[in-house]
């Protein structure tokens, strides 16, 4: 089956079989290799990609429901500059091993762009669905804490 979707901001389109996961769509038939596969169940949250500014574990999401919709991975959210989220999860040393960061960087993108004041417990409740085995979650939390003052605009709260 034919599928066209915006990935990135641009228009894409596939030919995939009905069954085929967003994930691998991504990956293997646009060549966008930021989006990672680990547990392919929904549990760890490494496949996390943003559709229609939410985030979504593309390992559940069959290629074919991304007919229409706007697709963002982590590729996507930064040009030639790191965003202040990436900033900080490299002065955090929020990456360690780099393998969840994908699904970290857009789980927090996704909770900032909705709650850009989200406190320390709230950033916690939203990433325990992600899965990090280097970094024991700390220096990430810090690093989307730090992040917050990027997507706040003044004046508002």
């Amino acid at each position: 089956m034919k599928i066209e979707f915006s990935l990135n901001g641009k228009p894409v389109s596939a030919d995939v079989e009905p069954r085929t996961t967003l994930a691998d769509c991504i990956r293997d038939d646009l060549g966008q290799t930021g989006t990672h596969l680990a547990c392919e169940h929904g549990v760890c949250g490494a496949c996390t990609v943003l559709v229609n500014d939410e985030a979504v574990r593309s390992c559940l999401m069959l290629a074919g429901q991304a007919q229409g919709e706007r697709v963002v991975t982590v590729e996507g959210l930064s040009g030639d500059e790191l965003t202040p989220l990436q900033t900080a999860f490299r002065k955090h040393h929020g990456l360690q091993c780099g393998f969840c960061t994908p699904g970290f960087i857009t789980t927090a993108h996704a909770l900032l762009s909705h709650e850009p004041y989200a406190d320390e417990e709230r950033i916690r409740e939203v990433l325990s669905g992600n899965l990090c085995r280097c970094s024991g979650y700390v220096p990430i939390v810090e690093a989307v804490l730090e992040a917050r003052s990027s997507y706040q605009v003044p004046g508002s709260k």
